[in-house]
């Protein structure tokens, strides 16, 4: 048994200093649980200048990667540099070289975890990634270990904190997209190019991520239907909250003996719907197992510490292994082959906001086009609209398929502007 295990940590950003933070100040407890000293031992920085939080001896610190990739003192390498394609070559050539690694990388683990998981099992070495989804969220853990016994069947979550935000901000205190996402830039919670994550990209990366190990098959980036919050239109939210609804960027993955569905989009979420009450930054996955039946879990989806929480518990577990000898024992291979359903499988029910000719006959033109369709409609408004000569119609649909929806969609030119159109979640089918 090691008495002290050495870590090499790749980058020192937000939540490298949270990992740095949360080891030296909790050895004591770390010694308890694991019968060893974990110690840092080298840091890969950019800036030897910069001041940092965290308290390191400087002759810890290098510029060169493969100083920390090559030493062969350390057991643990800790990647949390971000990025693609430099990452992605330093956990393969760290676990080339026989080292356990841990990483809070979404987007390398999206791209290639497959890849770099099936060469973590040829060199018998441990690969985690808990903080790569949901921050401070153990749902890699709940699904590998807690729920490993069931079949889950569904998967639905708020993935994305900047979203949610920006959301919560627009409904509870009527700010413009534009003023609630200045406000989580402000705050940190966007970055200064927030593309990825109101264009949907980050949420589908996580939604790969956990699909792959909910569903034991190789799921990619391209499988996902991506549809960002760009597209919602001034008073979709107020509408919403009239049928009974709340407005999130959600991602939802399905699986039946047809295949896997998988999506993120602003979606109407039922308010009774325990996802529609996760406001703010928080994050929330919510899950469906045919022995468990629907669980939950919730907490804070970024920021240095709840990360660095994860990703230390990565570590720990990392250590467990190394003191029991049994790293690599984890196999990451799928059992299922991906099939994702076609469009005319996937069935849902959806909202359609339309701006029409205030006319006689507009109204039944639509609705032909809808029953023409096969599509069964639930409910339909009309109001005035605020353009003169024109007028609002709003339609709820019953279940129908993505193919149906797309279809409507499409035939509804030259009869209809489309204001908005979501799809609609978290209450009893009808």
């Amino acid at each position: 048994m090691n008495n002290e295990i050495s870590i090499g940590l790749l980058g020192l950003g937000t939540v490298g200093e949270g990992v740095a933070k949360i080891l030296q100040q909790h050895q004591q407890d770390l010694r308890h649980k694991l019968g060893a000293e974990v110690a840092i031992k080298r840091v890969l920085i950019r800036n030897k200048h910069k001041e940092r939080i965290s308290t390191f001896d400087p002759a810890v610190f290098t510029t060169d990667i493969d100083e920390i990739l090559n030493d062969s003192s350390l057991d643990i390498i800790v990647e949390v540099m971000g990025g693609l394609e430099g990452a992605k070559e330093a956990i393969e050539k760290a676990l080339k070289a026989g080292k356990q690694v841990v990483t809070a990388n979404k987007d390398v683990m999206a791209e290639f975890g497959h890849e770099l998981l099936q060469l973590a099992d040829e060199q018998k070495c441990d690969l985690f990634y808990e903080a790569s989804v949901a921050g401070g969220i153990p749902i890699i853990r709940t699904l590998e270990d807690g729920l490993a016994s069931d079949r889950i069947t569904s998967l639905m979550g708020i993935v994305n904190g900047t979203t949610n935000f920006i959301l919560t901000k627009m409904k509870k205190e009527k700010m413009s997209y534009e003023m609630a996402l200045a406000e989580a830039t402000r705050l940190g919670y966007a970055e200064a190019d927030p593309s990825a994550d109101v264009d949907g990209l980050d949420a589908a990366r996580k939604m790969v991520i956990l699909s792959s190990l909910a569903f034991s098959t190789a799921v990619h980036l391209d499988d996902v239907v991506v549809r960002g919050m760009k597209e919602i239109s001034d008073g979709d939210l107020e509408i919403a909250a009239k049928f009974g609804y709340t407005m999130k960027m959600v991602g939802s993955s399905k699986k039946n003996d047809d295949g896997i569905e998988l999506a993120v989009e602003p979606i109407f979420l039922a308010d009774s719907h325990p996802l529609a009450a996760v406001n703010n930054e928080f994050n929330a996955v919510y899950i469906h197992g045919d022995a468990v039946g629907e669980t939950m879990l919730y907490g804070p989806g970024a920021g240095s510490l709840p990360t660095a929480t994860s990703v230390v518990s990565d570590i720990i577990a990392a250590c467990r292994n190394l003191q029991l000898g049994v790293n690599g024992k984890r196999v990451h291979a799928s059992q299922h082959e991906c099939v994702i359903k076609p469009d005319s499988s996937s069935f849902a029910k959806y909202f359609y906001r339309l701006l029409v000719k205030d006319e006689v006959g507009v109204l039944s033109r639509l609705t032909s086009i809808y029953s023409n369709n096969g599509t069964s409609l639930q409910s339909v408004m009309q109001h005035p609209a605020a353009v003169e000569g024109k007028a609002e119609i709003i339609l709820l649909t019953h279940q129908i398929s993505r193919q149906q929806h797309l279809d409507v969609l499409q035939k509804l030119e030259g009869t209809a502007s489309i204001i908005s159109h979501y799809r609609i979640e978290g209450e009893e089918t009808a």
